[in-house]
């Protein structure tokens, strides 16, 4: 019996991988050699029969010149919406001294809401919690 694949990379990885490739006018050879992978597995993780462990993705990224976030998620799947995006870029033209306090600023509401998130848990138990009444 065969044993079952768990599939963590999107389903378009393959195309993706393919596209970036080509677009380095690489063979599947070309990108095996730059990678330091053998040119079956390039084969493998382009036909989708594959996936590429995480020092493989690595070194895939390295070789195509890409980020791992652009290597496996599609465009926009990751990132600020467009909304925030052109905030950011409006806060490019900050001075740097104004540029801290805007980093300040989310660094607080960030690690605010995170703890919220973790904490959810324990309120909605305590909440969920029947008091115990001594006998009286």
């Amino acid at each position: 019996m065969k044993p079952a694949t768990l599939w963590f990379l999107p389903m378009y990885f393959p195309a993706r991988l393919i596209q970036l490739r080509k677009a380095l006018d690489l063979t599947q050879q070309g990108l095996a050699e730059a990678a330091q992978l053998h040119v079956n597995q390039v084969r493998r993780y382009e036909a989708g029969t594959a996936q590429p462990t995480l020092d493989a993705l690595i070194r895939l990224a390295k070789a195509l010149h890409v980020s791992l976030d652009n290597l496996v998620f599609a465009e926009g799947e990751r990132g600020p919406g467009e909304d925030m995006e052109l905030l950011f870029e409006a806060v490019s033209e900050f001075s740097e001294e104004e540029k801290q306090i805007v980093r300040s600023v989310l660094a607080g509401l960030v690690l605010q809401h995170s703890a919220r998130r973790l904490d959810a848990p324990r309120t909605t138990a305590r909440k969920q919690a029947v008091p115990v009444q001594a006998d009286g």
